[in-house]
């Protein structure tokens, strides 16, 4: 591709970045779908010769791009989240009931299923268990049509009152994080062998302290930030009284780098930032302002990776493809995870949960669409460079054949489905 196609190429896909949204906000085709297919048009052309499409020869540039487009979602959508989490207020802690529940038990029930059905299909145990951590957790790059808008801000109490995007939203939030041990004890089934000789350490240092660290990593970093920005005593750095919002992007960068560097999941640090920070001056305008950077610059990011992604698809990604991969990826779209959301948020008989806020349409909404994307494509990436049985061409086409059946079905039926359970709900 020459650079003067490049620039044609990217220009038009800058513009249909900007209007597809709104142009598709009523027809049941999201903007994911349509940047797939552009790629894969691209695909066909002699357009991309010469570009670096191979995963396996470019696994550290596939790597490092997700995990900068994770982090910037990450961001977005823990300044988005009007719901409070405090630390020391177990009402607060409740009413992210639905959220706490796929977490716990609806997502290592998903990794476990898939694990299964691919150690029937005859994978190795290690490739198994990659697979189902890395297919896991839900997007919060590609679930844009089933997540919240955006942070309300004003004089008034800030709070979710749609509890089907709520909880969508912070589990996407979550899960992109918290699916990291899993993805750890593939690793080390791979690399170490027997269970019994590493099974302590992932429980206190991969499942607890890592955990931990991200935490508090990503609270700090909030709670300094915010404090700067709205209380300093020096005018200069109260940057929310200028409006300056590309404090969003310093407090991805260093949240996340802070998160990295103490040993901890820099994913949670990013999310547990966003909310820290939101919770100082809740209701402030400032809070918005940065949402729409990082929501921006999402956009842009994820274009880039989608567009990729298509052209790979008719260049070679699918190749390893076969009846397994797509029996794995089509049912965990259609019959295991929706199982499992059910499952998690099914209230318990004699309880009064938060999980009976949604009701029963809201949570086989809320079970069935658990967006697949970005994040896949990273834990396999980082996952490839820990160990060679991890890289498998079939785990590539696999999960790429699983994220586009995901961006879809699910892109298909997200207005509609949406549309329906809103106006139940009003």
């Amino acid at each position: 591709m020459t650079a003067d196609l490049a620039y044609v190429v990217i220009g038009a896909s800058l513009l249909l970045a900007i209007v597809l949204p709104d142009l598709l906000r009523r027809w049941a085709i999201s903007a994911p779908m349509v940047l797939v297919g552009v790629g894969m048009l691209i695909g066909l052309t002699p357009l991309p010769d010469g570009l670096p499409l191979d995963p396996r020869a470019n696994r550290v540039a596939i790597e490092h791009a997700t995990e900068l487009v994770i982090i910037v979602a990450l961001m977005g959508v823990g300044l988005a989240l009007d719901r409070p989490l405090e630390l020391r207020n177990p009402r607060s802690w409740r009413r992210w009931s639905a959220t706490w529940r796929l977490l716990v038990i609806g997502m290592p029930v998903t990794i476990a299923a898939v694990a299964l059905l691919g150690w029937a299909a005859g994978l190795a145990p290690a490739v198994a268990l990659l697979l189902g951590a890395a297919l896991a957790p839900t997007d919060p790059v590609l679930a844009s049509d089933v997540q919240v808008a955006g942070p309300q801000t004003g004089d008034h109490e800030v709070d979710e009152s749609d509890e089907l995007r709520f909880t969508l939203t912070s589990e996407a939030g979550l899960n992109d994080g918290l699916a990291f041990p899993f993805v750890y004890m593939a690793i080390l089934l791979a690399t170490e062998g027997a269970v019994s000789h590493w099974a302590l350490e992932w429980v206190g240092f991969y499942l607890v302290a890592k955990v931990v660290i991200g935490v508090v990593a990503g609270m700090l970093v909030g709670r300094a930030l915010a404090y700067v920005a709205f209380r300093s005593s020096n005018r200069s750095l109260r940057v929310a009284e200028r409006g300056e919002s590309l404090l969003a992007l310093a407090a991805l960068v260093a949240s996340y780098g802070v998160g990295e560097v103490l040993g901890g999941y820099g994913f949670l640090s990013v999310f547990v930032c966003a909310m820290s920070f939101r919770s100082a001056e809740r209701s402030h305008d400032y809070h918005a302002a940065m949402h729409e950077v990082a929501e921006r610059l999402e956009r842009l990011l994820t274009l880039f990776v989608l567009l990729v992604l298509g052209i790979a698809l008719t260049r070679g990604l699918l190749e390893a493809l076969d009846w397994r991969g797509i029996a794995i990826g089509l049912a965990l779209i259609m019959v295991l995870r929706p199982a499992a959301g059910m499952l998690a948020l099914t209230p318990w008989p004699g309880r009064t949960e938060r999980t009976a806020a949604l009701t029963r349409g809201q949570r086989w909404a809320t079970a069935f669409f658990g967006v697949r994307g970005v994040g896949s494509v990273y834990y396999l990436a980082y996952a490839a460079g820990e160990d060679e049985a991890l890289a498998q061409d079939w785990l590539w086409s696999t999960v790429a054949f699983t994220i586009v059946a995901s961006v879809l079905i699910h892109g298909v039926l997200a207005t509609p489905v949406m549309t329906r359970i809103d106006s139940v709900r009003r």
